[in-house]
């Protein structure tokens, strides 16, 4: 799987939170890492309500998501390179400065990078990811992968010039496949609702023990 680095840039306001937690899970959907959406929203949130509080209202910013080797980074540039974040013990009943200690509690690392024109605050997420371009979903999606490569050799000529054509394409792949078991099935005498349902209730007994993603499925 790809996973190209992409940015989003916006006005420091409030009403433009939802908007960008809701681009970061769509994102993180299609790149497969469902499971650190709820940590991404989160940094997502408070570093931008930072920037809100200590740069100003209406401040030119850029959301900047991309991979650091199996980490999730996310970046948050604006144009000030005076007010740096910090990390401070705020009073649990404190109503401010508790942005930070936040990213600091579910990243695994966060930091600011200055520029001459701006300054980036960053923070990495841990994924479960065991390469860069790899999937979650451990052998069963490698397997799947290899799978569906021979699919792609014969039917796909040339790189599509998007990833989302290409999950598109690979889409239509998966289809052929599903459908080409489904004739094996009935050349061999088997009954292919019973080998779905066994299939269906494997699949739902091992996505409960990765963490309950959710799936729909449509027969």
């Amino acid at each position: 799987m790809s996973r190209r680095p992409w940015e989003v840039a916006f006005a420091a306001e409030p009403e433009e939170v939802a908007a960008l937690r809701r681009i970061m899970r769509l994102h993180l959907g299609i790149w497969g890492l469902h499971d650190v959406v709820d940590q991404a929203q989160l940094c997502v949130s408070e570093l931008v309500s930072n920037v809100i509080t200590h740069v100003g209202h209406g401040t030119p910013a850029t959301l900047a998501v991309s991979m650091n080797g199996t980490h999730l980074r996310i970046e948050i540039h604006d144009p000030d390179t005076r007010a740096l974040p910090a990390l401070i013990d705020a009073d649990c009943d404190a109503e401010a400065g508790r942005g930070m200690a936040l990213v600091d509690a579910v990243a695994d690392r966060w930091g600011v990078q200055l520029y001459p024109d701006r300054k980036g605050t960053w923070c990495e997420l841990a994924t479960r990811l065991t390469s860069p371009h790899g999937h979650v979903g451990g052998a069963g999606v490698t397997r799947a992968e290899a799978l569906l490569s021979l699919y792609t050799a014969s039917r796909l000529p040339s790189e599509p010039s998007s990833s989302k054509l290409r999950t598109l394409i690979t889409q239509d792949m998966v289809v052929d496949a599903l459908t080409d078991v489904l004739h094996w099935l009935r050349a061999h005498g088997c009954d292919a609702d019973e080998v779905l349902d066994r299939a269906q209730t494997r699949f739902e007994v091992q996505i409960e023990g990765v963490g309950g993603l959710p799936c729909r499925t449509v027969r």
